[in-house]
């Protein structure tokens, strides 16, 4: 996004700048997406597939999907991307202007509330991005605040300091930001829910806040009940353009995807988020939800990390580029998906505009005989190789493919191993305590190239479960984010995402297609180019 332009707002920037193609809504089996003959309408209720958040419900606290898609509708940021085409729009922001790329005046819309009823004010974005930075907070979120001046003073786990020096509080409706320098895409970040405002109430006792947030979003939380459900109902004080279409949302949480399905086609729930690849070969899932299915590409990437620290195994660079050349990822594709996953040419899918094209090279296309020179030039692989996954996500069949690909191809002992759930893997995975190869999707924050590098790959990023450190890398990334334009950031985002082919911290799989189905009862079914249904679309019919 250019910043450079002087006193430009937010919203008259340039979708063609973002996402490559317009794609939210996707393809059905109709020529009508996103409907099923029936009546929308104002109210009702409906039941989508969940799954376990991994924390408590806190905007600064959640880099998760299960926490992430409750809180897509339950906040409201400075910006709103476009269920079409990503496109920011402006939200609580009246306007963003900078002159320089560094110093930003943000204005709030006057009359927006929390859902405690006290106002949307300057302060309340600025308390809670302080609260976000501050190391002692210990937030997973912390490093989206890294671009503002003094994060650094504040992020040290021992540090004394609450306050970056480059947030300031103008006024009720007014507030000021600087970076430490220009930064060609902090304002393309700011509807990511990590820049969500805090109502006064979050500072009494944050750690309760998250079991019952109180957010400023077109639906307010009524109850969560662990390992069950997460209902949420429309918040009568909405004044924002994004209001919700129906009464009562409720997230029903599932351990395994195909009960889920099978939940789906009894009538049980309204609305599954992904399905399971048992319905995709032969376009099962077609024939079960006839004119009631969306297939979407999306701004999702499936990859394969490792933790060299805990895995030594996995520290020579040649055993990692040969366990990625053994895996056939079109076959794959073909034979567990239906062919509706484009095998992974490099770290960033190619819907964003300005995406490096085959940035993996020779690393990702299937070579089996290169790949056994390589683990030969290595020492070779002792021991059992496992692939850890979530078990409450679609992953089983097609990991165990991969698997069985290894032990063909290079003959090394493989097993998928599954977790109870995704709040567990990624515990364990916090803690280090995964060996092997395991299994993540990234799905977008913001649309940007940059979003697909620096929370995965820079030190110190919550999503860096591979401990991955290379100090050209992370100059190549701060020499982005000061760039002029949009374009000559992703020229060296694009030339970081290059380092990584070198040293292969982790093996691109699959650029994914968000395959959706739902019930009768519902209408309006969208998906946005993150891959996720925007629920505040969706309508119950009459």
């Amino acid at each position: 996004m250019r910043v450079n332009s002087r006193a430009m707002a937010i919203a008259g920037i340039s979708a063609a700048a973002l996402v490559a193609t317009a794609c939210g809504g996707g393809s059905s089996s109709s020529d009508d997406a996103g409907t099923s003959g029936a009546t929308g309408q104002t109210g009702g209720e409906f039941v989508i597939g969940g799954c376990n958040p991994e924390n408590p419900l806190v905007a600064g606290n959640t880099s998760e999907t299960c926490g992430g898609d409750v809180l897509n509708i339950l906040t409201s940021k400075l910006v709103k991307y476009s269920t079409e085409d990503a496109k920011p729009e402006n939200d609580i922001a009246e306007s963003i202007e900078t002159e320089d790329g560094q110093n930003f005046t943000i204005k709030l819309k006057e009359g927006y509330k929390f859902h405690d009823g006290t106002d949307v004010l300057a302060k309340n974005f600025v308390d809670a991005w302080n609260y976000t930075a501050a190391g002692a907070n210990g937030q997973s979120g912390s490093y989206f605040m890294e671009p503002i001046e003094g994060y650094k003073d504040v992020s040290g786990k021992d540090s004394k300091k609450t306050e970056m020096t480059g947030l300031k509080v103008v006024d009720d409706l007014t507030f000021t930001v600087k970076t430490t320098e220009p930064n060609a895409s902090f304002p393309l970040r700011l509807g990511y829910s990590a820049y969500a405002p805090q109502p006064d109430a979050f500072f009494d006792d944050p750690k309760a806040f998250g079991e019952k947030p109180i957010a400023a979003g077109p639906y307010k939380l009524d109850s969560w009940e662990k390992n069950k459900s997460i209902v949420l109902s429309k918040f009568d004080d909405y004044s924002g353009d994004f209001a919700g279409k129906a009464d009562k949302i409720t997230f029903q949480i599932f351990q395994d995807p195909d009960t889920e399905y099978t939940a789906l086609q009894a009538g049980e729930i309204d609305a599954i988020k992904q399905v399971p690849s048992s319905a995709l070969v032969d376009d099962v899932y077609k024939t079960d939800f006839p004119d009631r299915n969306s297939s979407t590409d999306s701004m999702v990437l499936q990859y394969l990390g490792m933790t060299p620290g805990t895995d030594p195994r996995l520290e020579d660079v040649n055993v990692r580029r040969a366990l990625s050349m053994a895996i056939d990822r079109q076959e794959i594709s073909d034979a567990i998906f239906g062919g509706t996953r484009t095998p992974a040419t490099g770290w960033v899918p190619p819907i964003l505009d300005g995406a490096t094209a085959d940035a993996c090279g020779e690393y990702c296309t299937f070579d089996a005989e290169k790949a056994k020179e390589l683990l030969d030039e290595a020492g070779g692989f002792e021991g059992e190789l496992t692939i850890s996954y979530n078990g409450d996500g679609p992953h089983k069949e097609w990991l165990e493919a991969t698997c069985n690909q290894l032990k063909n191809n290079l003959g090394i002992d493989c097993t998928a191993k599954p977790a109870v759930d995704f709040a567990t893997f990624l515990k364990d995975l916090e803690e280090r305590k995964t060996k092997g190869l395991w299994r993540l999707g990234w799905q977008a924050d913001y649309p940007s190239v940059e979003n697909y590098l620096t929370p995965i790959y820079s030190v110190g990023a919550d999503s860096n479960y591979g401990d991955y450190d290379n100090p050209d890398f992370q100059a190549k990334i701060k020499e982005g984010d000061s760039a002029d334009d949009v374009e000559q950031a992703n020229t060296l985002y694009g030339e970081a995402e290059k380092l990584l082919a070198e040293d292969m911290p982790s093996i691109p799989m699959f650029y994914v297609q968000t395959q959706v189905a739902w019930s009768e009862k519902i209408s309006d079914v969208k998906v946005t180019p993150f891959g996720y249904i925007d629920l505040t679309q969706v309508t119950v019919n009459s």
